[in-house]
């Protein structure tokens, strides 16, 4: 069983990105609301993948992902943007985050994303 963490503060995103990955099959699911909490979520559970919003208050989606990929750079991440943050999502790219997907999503498209990384 693989686990997920999913990372966002807008508790009705996070809900929504749980419910689809409950309906593919991935039930194992850890939820975070900044990029500080998502960081101590990842060194007490090590999941498998995070997916983890770009833009949040205090600690954005893009410095945690800094923070996990430092302490682990195997970590399997895919950031969530909004439509008109390509150069946030060209950052997470080079930093590491191994996809990207724009909100709002088409849960098809991020079962197929969580798949594709988990069959690489």
């Amino acid at each position: 069983m693989k686990k997920i963490l999913v990372v966002d503060d807008a508790a009705f995103m996070r809900k929504l990105i749980r419910e689809t990955l409950i309906s593919g099959g991935y039930t194992d699911i850890i939820e975070a609301d900044d990029g500080a909490s998502a960081c101590e979520q990842y060194e007490a559970h090590h999941p498998d993948l995070v997916i983890m919003d770009i833009t949040m208050p205090n600690v954005s989606g893009i410095e945690a992902l800094h923070t996990i990929k430092e302490k682990d750079n195997d970590a399997k991440v895919i950031m969530c943007s909004a439509m008109g943050q390509e150069s946030m999502v060209i950052e997470a790219i080079k930093i590491g985050a191994l996809d990207f997907i724009v909100k709002p999503f088409k849960p098809d498209l991020l079962i197929s994303a969580v798949e594709k990384i988990f069959e690489g």
